[in-house]
């Protein structure tokens, strides 16, 4: 009987994280699969990319507005690594548009999506044309608009009819201590606004240090609803929520 109920609980156990890179980087050609990298989750996830002898590019979104720790951070990570990372850049003449329509600030306003699909999805997607799947640090835990978020799932906010694009998240059943610990013990690098409340941090004008008892995503664009809070990267996570 001990043995029935230990083989249906193997059945019920999620892979590992490592387990889902491994698939990964088996299904996909080294040129077509990269890692999204931007917070600690994501180096946890080139951590064990490294540790497992995976050859996955890395990118990260350089919208131009990032704090000073951010951009020495990305640098720590590529020298602590020695690896290549791809840094993505809005388009210029997109950039000059936006801010001599309606000024730097105009998110506060008129909410963030404009300035991200700019400055963020324009980007990303350029990126993706020339990708097959991509590898992100999502948890179920980070947000409401996350609490669904699967291992592996047909990116449908950027696949076409014609080119379909395959998201994994393998850090989707961790939580924050999970990613954390991994971090302390293994001696990973990660950006010290942490140490200074800052939980989850994305551009400069957007993101604040939370309080003790505010959730990790509190930081990120509280000026506006919690359900509305993906800057487009994930935003099939919002459809889903909207729709329930």
């Amino acid at each position: 009987m001990d043995h029935l109920n230990a083989q249906a609980r193997d059945e019920y156990r999620e892979p590992t994280a490592e387990e889902i890179l491994l698939d990964a980087a088996s299904r996909f050609a080294a040129d077509k699969i990269a890692i999204s990298f931007s917070g600690a989750e994501d180096v946890v996830l080139i951590d064990m990319a490294q540790r497992l002898g995976l050859s996955v590019g890395v990118f990260s979104l350089d919208t131009g507005r990032l704090h000073s720790e951010t951009y020495r951070f990305i640098e720590d990570v590529r020298s602590h690594y020695g690896i290549t990372i791809e840094l993505l850049y809005p388009e210029a003449q997109a950039v000059q548009n936006l801010v001599r329509e309606k000024g730097l600030f105009s998110f506060y306003k008129d909410g963030h999506n404009e300035c991200c699909g700019v400055r963020k999805i324009a980007p990303l997607r350029r990126k993706l044309d020339t990708l097959d799947a991509w590898i992100t640090g999502q948890r179920r835990d980070q947000s409401v608009t996350r609490t669904d978020v699967p291992l592996e799932q047909l990116d449908k906010a950027f696949s076409t009819t014609s080119h379909s694009v395959t998201k994994f998240n393998p850090l989707a059943g961790w939580s924050s201590a999970d990613v954390w610990s991994y971090i302390r013990k293994n001696e990973v690098p990660y950006n010290p606004m942490h140490d200074r409340g800052f939980v989850s941090i994305g551009c400069e004008p957007c993101t604040r240090a939370v309080g003790p008892h505010e959730h990790e995503r509190a930081g990120r664009w509280w000026w506006e609803e919690a359900t509305q809070k993906e800057c487009g990267l994930h935003s099939q996570n919002v459809i889903k929520i909207i729709s329930r």
